[in-house]
């Protein structure tokens, strides 16, 4: 992940990628024919590990308020645990050979992601909680909106900026990221 993330699909060598694992070229080729294999394996991998977090992350949480936030952690320690996971699904969206269809593969990832946010917004809705006035699409799209500023902040935020970057999106879901009677 770390070499196609810092120099692109196309860059990426199957002898760097074998240095920076610390083994043989050939011991590579032993598991897989060629870059294309090897490439979708890691993304497929990280597809594997990625989603069910967030789904365990907020089964785990009971509310709503805490399901979203339970959403955003998650996101922070996937962060942690992949800090080249973004970098690397944005290089093999843009420059993947399209027999690969990992860009096909990560569109069905987001949206397994926007399920998870539906849902969420769908309990509110249930329970009365949703804000007056505001429907469960428009209320799932500016969540996932949200995350996907979060994935975009990934790629160049530090784990540290990232964190905190969390930190304020929670208070803000909260309703307490500004203090209104201030602003008023």
């Amino acid at each position: 992940m770390r070499c196609v993330a810092e120099v692109g699909y196309a860059r990426a060598t199957i002898r760097e990628i074998a240095r920076v694992a610390q083994m043989t070229s050939g011991s590579l080729y032993h598991y897989f024919p060629n870059k294309s294999e090897l490439v979708g394996a890691a993304f497929r991998e990280l597809a594997d590990v990625v989603v069910p977090r967030f789904a365990s992350a907020v089964e785990k949480a009971d509310g709503v308020l805490d399901k979203l936030t339970a959403v955003f952690d998650e996101g922070d320690r996937i962060k942690t645990d992949y800090p080249f996971a973004v970098a690397f699904d944005r290089a093999i969206r843009v420059e993947s050979p399209t027999h690969l269809h990992l860009a096909e593969d990560s569109d069905t990832i987001f949206a397994a992601l926007r399920s998870v946010v539906v849902d969420i917004v769908e309990q509110a809705h249930r329970q009365g909680a949703l804000g007056a006035h505001v429907g469960v699409e428009s209320a799932a799209n500016a969540i996932y909106a949200l995350m996907l500023g979060m994935y975009d902040h990934a790629v160049t935020a530090s784990p540290e900026d990232y964190h905190a970057t969390v930190g304020a999106l929670k208070l803000l879901i909260r309703g307490s990221l500004f203090d209104y009677a201030r602003l008023s």
